[in-house]
């Protein structure tokens, strides 16, 4: 790591000098039909690690235990493929399924040559060794880590595609893997389909000509009972099957593997009986490099294998596509009270997009297979243009690594393709339900990459999720249908609903959309303000639910700038409609002051805990979540005030309103220096280098130990109350993100980026999957802030209705990857000039401002 801020400077001044040169800005920019591959890698060399992995490099000796990295469309499910080679977490039933690992495998095989077979993955990571995972006899993949494999590996991410290297002295053959999965911004259906692949690429490494036999084989992990599961033929391959059963539809489920090879011959049905004969037969067949021809059987088949005989001279090269797609188009998924009772012609429950698109698994696995060569090209266009990044290696990791959560189980697509999403994944479940509001403020990656799919959100949230009143559930049922509004709304959810109505508008340019959705914001705007700021002082005085699942007491510097962002994105709309919107803007004047005063003290914002003199009852006797009064807390309440506030404390997330505001394309709501005061008070107080000393009794998982972190709260001043907010002591990657987005944007980009880095050091493969970033689940979205740091560092913005493209580089020379409405490509700033190279689609550019100068173009 550079040892100074000075030195970080140079560095980065430096890096930039190095990008690959653009041409000028013309009026309209449209996409060549130029084909890239997937190995672009325009990033210079990687700063390191705590232990020595360069940052965006590969990943190898014990930085790949964890790694698992997703392959699946959007909302369509999901599996893995871990570093070592192995498939994982197959989550294709609408559900979470962390653990488990079918036992399904590649494999090569030598004639003649003793000991010539291999399944195709690196040796087996240590952690799973220990402990029953499978005693041979059921579906999952411990049943398989007996067989012999390669030596080594070396895993390589350049979303959405995984490359892995394998290497092994005994054997005369050098072997790469390519999984990946379509992913195209601004083609929301064709980066949601059931499918992946995997490329097997083989060189032969020896001195003499050889003949080989590549394998799939797999047990039917599909079957869910004894009726109706079969495994059927289709061309170069076969379909893993249960049928549907008349009292659970939701079992119903198919699973095709397939090569685009015409030489493939498949083994239908693995040998029948018991313990563990079918794995040892079809290993045996392995092992001397046989190929089996098996028609399909009725039903009970235990497995299946397809087998590509080929031959290669020496330094001779063979690649093998073997492509994968699912179809499973019922659940048992519904969540939440429906207001208006079921709905003629909507199903009952969840049913993915993909179901109303495709009729039956042939249907998808005969458009991937015809679609393939475009969707890969269209694909490397996407992955080309992200990695010419110039950037810091550790914020590309850092934006790449967490767009994996778009094509994880976290992420949903409804029938009718809108979106929905838990917060994260559990282990077997969906981690906090219904796209919740104030989770998903924070992940700022759809609405560029799939602006469609964002904007649905903010359709549900104005219209199902919002009542006559203003009152806006911040968890949407599945299926989407109108809430029972039984609990608080929620502050930060709902106000930053209001600003990213203005985000989404300004990203997609279409005024008609805002001029259908700005009555319903309306109604959410006067609601915020009889709810919470009842006697219109400008901020957000009574008690507010928020994302730390409690209510704040009295004005905090958080919810208010909410507030100021949401009166500010209100008034912008609501000129740009020609309403009169005078009120409004005056309400922002006063709180505005409030927050810059009381609210400050000096160096960062606080809160000022109230609980009487308010509209809110007791705070004893107030509706809440898990906030229990006992004997014990009651007479805490009389000593310090309601449990779980944070009163005079440095709040990572103190003045977070301000940064949702930028990040939706304002001006911020709060003084410029005093909001640079609060993130350096952040940066000083709470990013700890090791926490060995500190205390928490939540859940210390995230980060502990001699890891680093970002605290979502100290009290460097005093002040700390016996019971502060739930999660005060805990380290969440989604607001580390947001405070090094935020820091950059002031211009202060090494302590960003100090934040960052002590951030990817916990996922760097040995202990945490470095493409998992869990806080309540796995995969957990409010990591997705990640991406606002390409706008924090570089300042690009492209506003569609204006067709202005806005720069404000913060890191000298730059090139970054730019997401519209229309399409994407990639952003330079050479000696103060941009210039805008469109890899896809279309970016309509009238202008450029750049560090606030306009120039005309074209």
């Amino acid at each position: 790591m550079m040892k100074s801020s000075k030195n970080r400077r140079h560095f980065l001044k430096n890096f930039a000098l190095g990008c690959i040169g653009a041409t000028a800005l013309p009026a309209v920019v449209t996409a060549k039909s130029t084909e890239a591959g997937s190995e672009a890698d325009g990033t210079a060399a990687a700063g390191k690690a705590p232990g020595g992995r360069g940052f965006n490099e590969s990943y190898k000796g014990r930085y790949i235990d964890r790694v698992a990295f997703p392959i699946g469309g959007i909302g369509a499910g999901m599996f893995c493929i871990e570093g070592t080679g192995a498939i994982s977490h197959m989550s294709v039933r609408h559900n979470p399924e962390m653990f488990f690992e079918p036992a399904m495998f590649a494999a090569i095989s030598i004639k003649g040559m003793p000991d010539g077979a291999r399944v195709l993955e690196q040796q087996i990571p240590g952690w799973k060794k220990f402990g029953q995972r499978d005693a041979g006899l059921g579906g999952t993949g411990g049943a398989t880590w007996g067989l012999p494999r390669f030596a080594e590996a070396a895993f390589k991410a350049r979303f959405p595609f995984a490359d892995i290297s394998l290497k092994d002295p005994a054997m005369p053959l050098a072997v790469n893997i390519k999984g990946w999965s379509p992913f195209v911004p601004t083609d929301e259906d064709n980066s949601s389909l059931p499918v992946g692949a995997l490329e097997y690429q083989f060189t032969n490494t020896g001195k003499s000509p050889q003949e080989f036999v590549f394998s799939y084989n797999t047990r039917n992990f599909m079957r869910q009972g004894d009726a109706g599961n079969h495994i059927s033929s289709l061309k170069n391959g076969f379909i893993l099957s249960q049928e549907t059963i008349a009292t659970a539809p939701e079992k119903q489920g198919h699973f095709a593997i397939f090569t685009t090879d015409d030489a493939t011959v498949t083994d239908h049905c693995w040998f029948r009986g018991g313990w563990f004969d079918s794995l040892s037969m079809i290993w045996n067949t392995v092992k001397a490099a046989e190929v089996k021809n098996n028609p399909p059987v009725e039903k009970d088949a235990p497995g299946a294998s397809l087998f590509v005989p080929f031959r290669l001279k020496p330094g001779e090269k063979k690649t093998i596509r073997l492509l994968m797609a699912w179809y499973v188009p019922d659940s048992k998924l519904r969540i939440g009270d429906d207001a208006s009772g079921d709905h003629p012609g909507q199903p009952r429950f969840h049913r993915p997009w993909y179901s109303s698109r495709f009729k039956d698994i042939n249907e998808v696995a005969d458009y991937w297979k015809t679609n393939y060569d475009t969707l890969q090209q269209k694909t490397s266009l996407f992955t080309n243009a992200f990695y010419k990044s110039t950037l810091p290696p550790e914020v590309t990791e850092a934006v790449a690594a967490n767009l994996t959560i778009l094509k994880s189980a976290t992420v949903m697509r409804q029938y009718d393709g809108r979106f929905w999403c838990w917060e994260g994944s559990g282990d077997n479940w969906g981690s906090c339900h219904g796209s919740c509001t104030h989770v998903w403020n924070y992940a700022q990656a759809v609405p560029h990459l799939f602006p469609a799919l964002e904007r649905s959100l903010r359709n549900t949230e104005f219209r199902e999720n919002q009542n006559a009143d203003g009152h806006q559930g911040f968890r949407a049922n599945i299926p989407i249908s109108p809430l029972v509004h039984n609990f608080h709304a929620a502050a930060d959810g709902q106000l930053g609903g209001i600003m990213k109505v203005y985000r989404d508008w300004r990203i997609s340019g279409d005024n008609d959309w805002l001029k259908t959705i700005y009555p319903a914001v309306k109604t959410s705007m006067d609601y915020c303000i009889r709810t919470w700021d009842p006697r219109r002082k400008g901020v957000v005085e009574e008690p507010h639910h928020n994302t730390y699942d409690i209510e704040f007491w009295g004005p905090t510097g958080m919810c208010t700038s909410f507030y100021l962002g949401a009166l500010k994105a209100f008034t912008l709309m609501g000129k740009h409609l020609g309403n009169d919107v005078a009120d409004y803007a005056a309400l922002y004047e006063n709180g505005k002051k409030f927050l810059e005063t009381t609210l400050f003290n000096g160096e960062y914002f606080i809160q000022k805990i109230q609980w009487t003199g308010l509209n809110a009852p007791d705070p004893a006797k107030a509706q809440s979540f898990h906030t229990h009064y006992s004997e014990e807390a009651q007479r805490l309440l009389q000593a310090e005030g309601p449990k779980y506030q944070y009163g005079e404390g440095c709040l990572s997330d103190g003045i977070l309103g301000s940064w949702i505001a930028r990040v939706c394309g304002m001006d911020e709501p709060v003084d410029a220096a005093k909001t640079k005061s609060h993130l350096l008070a952040v940066h000083k107080y709470n990013l700890k280098k090791d926490l060995s000393a500190h205390a928490n009794p939540q859940r210390p998982t995230f980060a502990l130990g001699n890891e680093g972190g970002l605290l979502l709260c100290s009290w460097p001043k005093g002040g700390m109350l016996s019971l502060p907010f739930v999660y005060s002591n805990e380290v969440w990657t989604g607001i580390e993100y947001q405070v090094a987005s935020h820091l950059m944007f002031m211009g202060e980009v090494e302590k960003g980026l100090e934040i960052v880095r002590a951030c990817r050091s916990r996922y760097d493969g040995s202990v945490r999957n470095p493409f998992n970033e869990y806080e309540c689940g796995h995969w957990y979205a409010r990591a997705m802030s990640s991406y606002g740091m390409l706008q924090g560092l570089t300042g690009v913005r492209y506003d569609a209705v204006d067709g202005t493209l806005f720069i404000d580089s913060k890191v000298g020379d730059f090139t970054s990857f730019i997401s519209t409405d229309k399409g994407f490509g990639t952003v330079s700033l050479r000696n103060g000039k941009p210039s805008l190279q469109v890899a896809y689609g279309a970016i309509p550019v009238k202008q450029a401002v750049v560090a606030g100068k306009t120039m005309q173009l074209g």
